[in-house]
């Protein structure tokens, strides 16, 4: 109940893991393979420890399969990764936490996961019944590499189970989905729905799966949440770069009715404008992006909540999140407007300014009074750092290789290839009803869409990405001017 303070640790090596695949986008092939030595020598899963399943899979599960992916790559595209001798000990690893988690999947009436579950024992006898939107529908990912790369269905077919009953339980009026489940009887404890905590990933991983392992339904899903996210979740006028109105905001609204909620909005929305770069709503990510900037530069970081109507922060904290330099090196690879370059060295020297401690840096315990904490998350490393560092790598090999690489929601790495494409157990995943799958990319286009991604002329490159006056806008609306 604390959100400052999350059980994520594990007592796994946290930070080890979720820092290897940064290493080798860095070029690191001496520290990585130093690394990963270290990984495989020191770093086993029997332990008496009760972890979140989603934060294990997001952290730890998808930067193993990352690295291993990148150990065993043919090609080699970020030098000389191989390790001596490696005889698929990542995987192995992988595997035998993932089996760990699976009793989160056990003895629950509607297949969607326990939140915690203990390595060494399962789910404790004190277990809440209650999960969140996001923890428990975005394993699918994580989960379906793993049963991809093993030839082995369970670990999808669980994850998948999941996502479907979470889809199957959404409002009948707004086919929007709350924020927190009772995974017993799928009534709905938080009727919230949002793009921030609690419901992010969920949204993220229906378009990733799809393009990682083409499956039709993770996109059909995507296109109707997409669009009733449109519907239902969007304020403002409905161009971003013309017209009269309020800048577009996406705001929390009760899950049935479609009603505004509260007047916060939180960091970890700051992801969305990178997802509509994937799908091609450039215009709309360039709008929701400025306005997440815009509070940057009042502060010099993200706090955890913010209000818009009160122009202030709610929950002050900000626990040096990568949301917002994610969305940042995404607009950039998309538009190529050297803007996003000076935002990212905006945020490097706030993060220098504020959060760099003795030894790593430092959660800011208040934005306001820049007061620090003796905590450096995990994600830091693995995402902060990393989308930083590509942003300004403009001759990084994921940008040179040629290979089309997909980050998973914990910023992994993984190579979008042929053995994800095609899975071994057509039966076990059957098509939901005959006629299904008709949904194309096209179908992507909902409401509010401006703009496609190859349709941002080139003589805006140089030009503000959003027009000044809109700008100015934004900046009063958060107490800048």
């Amino acid at each position: 109940s604390n959100l400052n303070i999350n059980d994520v640790l594990g007592n796994y090596s946290l930070t080890l893991i979720d820092a290897l695949d940064t290493l080798a986008v860095m070029g690191n092939s001496s520290e990585f393979q130093k690394a990963v030595k270290l990984v495989i020598d020191t770093v086993s899963f029997d332990k008496d420890s009760t972890v979140q399943v989603f934060e294990a899979t997001i952290r730890v599960l998808g930067s193993l399969l990352s690295a291993h992916i990148i150990i065993t790559d043919t090609k080699q595209p970020f030098g000389d990764m191989t390790i001596k001798d490696y005889d698929n000990e990542l995987l192995h690893l992988a595997h035998d936490l993932a089996v760990r988690l699976l009793p989160a999947f056990e003895n629950t009436k509607t297949g969607i996961p326990y939140p915690r579950v203990n390595l060494k024992k399962g789910v404790p006898p004190d277990s809440h019944n209650e999960t969140c939107t996001a923890g428990a529908g975005s394993l699918l990912v994580e989960f379906g590499m793993l049963s991809r790369l093993l030839g082995d269905s369970t670990f999808e077919w669980v994850a998948r189970r999941a996502v479907k009953a979470l889809w199957s339980l959404r409002s009948n009026n707004t086919g929007l989905l709350g924020n927190v489940v009772n995974i017993q009887t799928g009534h709905w404890v938080g009727k919230q729905s949002g793009l921030g905590a609690g419901s992010d990933s969920f949204y993220e991983y229906l378009l990733k799966s799809y393009i990682l392992f083409g499956e039709k339904e993770d996109l059909e899903m995507f296109s109707a949440a997409y669009q009733n996210i449109q519907n239902h979740l969007r304020r403002g006028r409905e161009a971003c770069n013309e017209g009269e109105g309020d800048p577009p905001l996406y705001v929390n609204v009760n899950m049935y009715t479609g009603q505004l909620m509260n007047t916060w909005i939180d960091s970890l929305q700051a992801f969305f404008p990178g997802l509509q770069v994937l799908i091609g709503d450039v215009e709309d990510a360039i709008c929701l992006h400025a306005f997440y900037y815009a509070i940057w530069k009042r502060y010099g970081a993200l706090p955890e909540r913010y209000n818009w109507q009160l122009q202030a922060p709610d929950v002050p904290f900000y626990p040096l999140r990568p949301e917002l330099v994610e969305s940042t090196y995404l607009l950039y690879q998309a538009t190529k407007n050297p803007f996003y370059l000076h935002v990212g060295m905006d945020i490097l020297q706030s993060l220098e300014k504020y959060t760099k401690a003795k030894c790593g840096y430092a959660t800011l315990h208040h934005v306001v009074e820049k007061t620090k904490e003796d905590r450096m998350e995990s994600f830091f490393l693995s995402e902060t750092c990393k989308y930083l560092y590509l942003l300004f790598d403009e001759e990084n090999p994921v940008h040179k290789s040629g290979n089309k690489f997909l980050f998973t929601t914990e910023g992994h790495i993984v190579s979008v290839d042929g053995r994800f494409r095609s899975s071994l157990w057509e039966d076990i995943l059957p098509a939901e009803e005959e006629g299904a799958h008709k949904a194309k990319p096209a179908e992507l286009k909902a409401a509010n869409f401006s703009s496609n991604c190859n349709r941002v002329p080139d003589e805006r490159r140089y030009l503000l990405p959003l027009k000044s006056n809109y700008m100015r806008q934004i900046d009063r609306m958060v107490g800048l001017i």
